[in-house]
């Protein structure tokens, strides 16, 4: 029980410090895109895919005209739609893939990733930067001459194992820009709940 105590105060610790790491401005360039966007596009990979998912759910029940890559039913990506792509490393292949043809298909993409110098965050019209340990991250720790050290001490990178720390406050960090969306669109909780779905 100690060691699941540690590991929520460490994800809970790993949360409260976006609030004070991220930018306003770009939060409200964000925010504006998925606003002036045709469409708003979304996709992630493993569990960076779920919280993609999450947030495509919230943007639909705001009324918001959203798919998600990879269903049969996601249309083509055209001029004036967005991408949100959603990767800790920023360097996942299939990602960074549609990423390129995003913008071949002369759509825009926005990005949330723990790297500010990926692929997929240079490509970005707007980049919002989640502090989380990425695939990098994790390769460099477990080579380093003190991660045994750290092990020893108690200093236990894995109490956020792999994307955790990412995934996690990816995940709140979108439910609270759907607080800010409903704020600037005039929505209610009782609009939201109209478009829930029924059959279930």
């Amino acid at each position: 029980m100690e060691m699941m105590k540690k590991s929520i105060n460490a994800i809970l610790a790993n949360i409260n410090t976006a609030t004070k790491y991220l930018d306003e401005d770009t939060i409200e360039e964000f925010l504006n895109g998925i606003l002036n966007a045709n469409n708003v596009f979304l996709m992630g990979a493993g569990r960076s895919g779920l919280v993609a998912r999450a947030f495509a759910m919230r943007l639909m029940h705001l009324g918001i005209s959203t798919y998600v890559i990879g269903e049969t039913i996601t249309p083509a990506i055209n001029e004036g739609d967005c991408l949100i792509a959603v990767s800790g490393s920023g360097e996942t292949e299939s990602i960074v893939a549609a990423v390129k043809k995003t913008i071949e298909r002369k759509a825009f993409v926005m990005s949330l990733t723990s790297n500010e110098d990926s692929s997929i965050a240079k490509c970005s019209k707007t980049h919002i930067y989640i502090k989380g340990r990425n695939k990098e991250d994790i390769d460099k720790e477990s080579e380093s001459e003190d991660y045994t050290n750290r092990q020893i001490e108690g200093n236990y990178t894995f109490f956020t194992p792999l994307g955790t720390a990412f995934e996690i406050t990816s995940l709140v960090f979108l439910d609270g820009l759907i607080t800010e969306l409903m704020g600037k669109m005039g929505k209610t909780e009782a609009d939201l709940k109209a478009r829930h779905a029924k059959l279930e």
